[in-house]
């Protein structure tokens, strides 16, 4: 592993917009832009609503709610 390596949820984001094309600020604000604010709710909607899977949207949402809504 090299120093530069990204850790925590962020560690995910270039796979999640090579899987689902978009942008992770575009994530992010359909995340803040939900209405919703707890965890689950958030990765429940991302499942559901855009196809993403679990370990994607869980981490786009922590790393979401840490910066805050």
């Amino acid at each position: 592993m090299t120093a530069a390596a990204v850790k925590g949820p962020a560690g995910y984001f270039p796979s999640i917009e090579k899987k689902y094309g978009r942008p992770i600020a575009e994530w992010k604000e359909i995340i803040r832009s939900s209405g919703l604010t707890r965890h689950m709710e958030l990765v429940g909607m991302l499942k559901t609503e855009h196809g993403l899977g679990h370990g994607h949207a869980n981490a786009l949402v922590a790393h979401t709610l840490t910066e805050g809504l």
